[in-house]
C-alpha cells in the first residue's frame, strides 16, 4: 500500500524540497486547502489509472485481455425492420391491431 502525507499549501510551499524527495522514495502526498483535498503529488511510475485499492503503478486494465471475448455485432443491426418502418410510415399493415385507440370518437 502507498505511504500517503497530507499537507497544507502552506506546509508544501515551505517544504518543497523535502516533500519531492518523499515523492521520489514512493509516498503520495495530498495538498490540502481548507482541509479540502486539492490535489496529490504522485511518484513518476504512478498514475491516475491506478487500482481501487491505491497500489501504485498497478493499471487497472490490461491492453488486449478481451482480445477473443469481444463478438462483432451484425453489420445492419441500426436498419428497422418492416414491421417498424411501416409504423413510422403510417401504413395500413397496422391499423388492425390498434384498433379504435387512436380516436375515441371511432
Amino acid at each position: 500500500m502507498t505511504i500517503q502525507t497530507r499537507v497544507t499549501i502552506e506546509e508544501a510551499q515551505s517544504g518543497l524540497a523535502r516533500l519531492i524527495e518523499q515523492v521520489r522514495q514512493g509516498e503520495e502526498i495530498v495538498l490540502l486547502k481548507d482541509g479540502v483535498e486539492i490535489a496529490r503529488l504522485l511518484p513518476p511510475h504512478s498514475s491516475a489509472s491506478e487500482t481501487g485499492d491505491g497500489e501504485a503503478g498497478q493499471a487497472w486494465r490490461t491492453p488486449g485481455a478481451l482480445a477473443g471475448l469481444i463478438t462483432e455485432i451484425d453489420p445492419d443491426w441500426w436498419k428497422p425492420d418492416d414491421e417498424m418502418a411501416d409504423l413510422f410510415e403510417g401504413s395500413d399493415s397496422f391499423e388492425g391491431a390498434r384498433g379504435n385507440w387512436g380516436n375515441p370518437t371511432e
